[in-house]
């Protein structure tokens, strides 16, 4: 199961750690995912109905 967990988790592309979903906005369907290091941050934006990626999060 571990393996599964794996091939569908979303990483940093700079750091390879797991994507944490902490600042999500529930009531206007945005979710906002950033790396623990702060390298790299990806959002969706369900009015765009597409991501918005930005590397070097301060």
């Amino acid at each position: 199961m571990k393996l599964w967990n794996f091939l569908f988790s979303e990483r940093c592309p700079k750091c390879k750690e797991t994507l944490n979903t902490t600042k999500s906005k529930a009531l206007y369907g945005m979710i906002i995912k950033t790396c623990p290091n702060h390298h790299y941050q990806k959002e969706f934006h369900p009015a765009l109905e597409s991501f918005i990626e930005r590397h070097q999060v301060s």
